[in-house]
């Protein structure tokens, strides 16, 4: 077990504080250090990322998947993390929100299992999806899409799964935003996106899906 107060809790609250976020609490702490310390580990083995140093992963992963737990909108039960990869922004979001019962899809047999093993260690009450996500035969209050391959052909088939009144939250870039909206269908009414702290160009843009709510 790790101890709050360790160099990459007070480096990854110095980071959210830089991003005018509040810090994480004590137990938060010890959460992300065990999710960061696992995460490391498979990283030499499974190439869950291709940024290898802790700062690195701290400052592109961590910090934009809290920004983007916080702000989801209050009433959400479900979540999809569609291809979840190594667990961004799924994982950060159940130990953010753990009001959310937060399922991980990921179709790469060996990323899933690190997602079967984080759920493990961090004691999550999420599951794991080891295929598609598509081939869900269930909809979401939320799904997230995050460097997802083929993101357009992705986020067409993830708005299929949003529940009406659900909501779809995009983490992209300010280039491919309009496209992906677009992918998503005319039942997303779309709120002002924002920046998603992973860098310069990145945003998160929360899509409300209006399909069958009265008028």
């Amino acid at each position: 077990m790790t101890v709050p107060g360790s160099l990459q809790t007070l480096r990854l609250n110095a980071l959210l504080a830089e991003a005018a976020l509040d810090p994480l609490s004590e137990s938060q702490s010890v959460q992300f250090e065990n999710y960061l310390s696992l995460f490391v580990r498979w990283n030499t083995h499974i190439n869950l990322t291709s940024v290898r140093s802790e700062e690195g992963i701290l400052a592109r992963h961590f910090v934009e998947s809290i920004a983007c737990a916080r702000a989801l909108p209050s009433g959400i039960a479900s979540l999809l993390d569609f291809g979840s990869g190594g667990g961004f922004p799924g994982i950060p979001i159940a130990l953010c929100r753990p009001e959310i019962l937060v399922t991980l899809a990921e179709s790469q047999g060996k990323k899933a299992a690190f997602l079967q093993e984080a759920v493990r260690i961090l004691g999550l009450n999420s599951r794991v999806h080891a295929g598609r996500a598509e081939t869900l035969h269930e909809c979401f209050d939320c799904v997230t899409l995050r460097a997802v391959d083929k993101m357009a052909e992705a986020v067409s088939m993830a708005a299929t799964l949003v529940a009406p009144g659900g909501w779809l939250a995009l983490m992209t870039t300010t280039t491919e935003l309009d496209a992906l909206q677009v992918a998503a269908g005319e039942t997303f009414a779309w709120a002002d996106s924002h920046p998603s702290l992973g860098g310069e160009s990145r945003v998160l843009a929360l899509g409300q899906n209006e399909i069958n709510l009265p008028a």
